[in-house]
């Protein structure tokens, strides 16, 4: 009795001795316990909201021809995506696009992923956020990077799909506008000057893919070209337009794109050039093929001087447009008109009434 009477005491005494958990102590035991935190592979920094929003969104594109960056295509962009979500792909380089677009504009997030790797542009998580992004923006760089790493994985439809279904703002500078169009200059033997294009179209160094990558809007029957004529790269685009001609039997159209100089293309088909400089739309003719075009010769594509029909539009006239359904100028803003052809390897321009 005496010893039953002692562990009834004992059992008292400890009762009493244990811990009342305050029910707001995050420390007590059975505390719910912190989410461990999202992994967003490829992720090189965000600002803003991490959770996703939907906005009401308008499709376009923008070809950015390279060098300093053009604020009003991003605010053009930035307007056509609602305020949502912005991401930024690239394949070498750092965030640093992330503070500028947030201060152009109203968005609920910016980040940018860098996508080095084929594993990591086949990975779910990275294909995701491309997906729930209401504006892609795919910077410089080089462009055999993004045909190397992205080609045929799960980015490339990520990114197929903001362009094709889910209609949102897309756009690129330098590299990265040269692979927004259905034709494109891979650069993987490097890049190409146009006395090296002109002297023999079938170089090594001319290298050009087609209807395996990006289906941009509009740019379906083009191949675009950047750093223009800063770069005096006349005569490479002349190259391309007669390769995807003789090659591919098909009359295809350029947008050349100066530096710190924009082309922006509407859900309707139209553009404006925005920015500092000149956007060059080259438009060819299946009636007017080049007359010497093989390998190891130069070039010559004349027609009587008149083989390629260009418009040439200034980003200082405001009131600019250019239809891309008929591929002629939708205005006379800016507007100076041109012929350019090739004879010996030489190219020529001349005015067009």
């Amino acid at each position: 009795m005496k010893k039953l009477y002692i562990l009834l005491v004992a059992a008292v005494l400890l009762t009493s001795c244990e811990k009342k958990w305050d029910p707001n102590d995050p420390f007590r035991p059975d505390a719910p316990q912190p989410a461990e935190p999202e992994i967003r592979s490829a992720s090189i920094g965000i600002v803003g909201d991490v959770a996703d929003v939907q906005t009401t969104t308008k499709s376009g594109i923008v070809i950015m021809g390279g060098g300093a960056d053009v604020s009003a295509a991003f605010q053009w962009m930035i307007a056509r995506s609602g305020g949502g979500d912005v991401v930024i792909i690239r394949a070498t380089g750092t965030d640093a696009y992330n503070p500028y677009i947030k201060g152009l504009g109203t968005v609920n997030s910016v980040e940018t992923l860098k996508i080095d790797s084929r594993k990591l542009a086949d990975d779910e998580g990275v294909a995701k956020i491309i997906r729930d992004a209401e504006m892609l923006f795919i910077a410089g760089g080089d462009q055999s990077d993004y045909t190397g790493y992205w080609k045929g994985t799960k980015v490339m439809a990520a990114i197929n799909y903001l362009l094709t279904e889910k209609k949102v703002p897309v756009g690129g500078t330098s590299a990265g506008a040269a692979i927004l169009s259905n034709y494109y200059f891979s650069g993987e033997r490097g890049t190409l000057e146009s006395a090296e294009a002109l002297a023999n179209p079938y170089a090594q160094k001319v290298t050009l893919g087609r209807e395996d990558f990006l289906k941009a809007p509009f740019l379906q029957n083009v191949i675009t070209d950047q750093h223009f004529s800063q770069r005096n790269r006349q005569g490479r685009s002349i190259t391309f337009l007669g390769r995807i001609m003789k090659d591919w039997s098909k009359t295809p159209n350029g947008i050349a794109v100066d530096e710190a100089t924009a082309v922006c293309i509407d859900e309707t088909g139209i553009a404006q050039v925005v920015g500092s400089n000149k956007a060059y739309f080259l438009k060819t003719n299946a009636a007017k093929a080049p007359e010497t075009f093989t390998s190891g010769s130069p070039v010559t594509w004349n027609n009587s001087g008149q083989a390629i029909q260009v418009s040439t539009i200034s980003a200082a006239a405001t009131a600019n447009k250019f239809n891309m359904t008929s591929f002629e100028p939708e205005t006379t803003a800016g507007l100076e008109k041109f012929w350019w052809s090739v004879i010996g390897g030489n190219w020529v321009q001349s005015p067009r009434p």
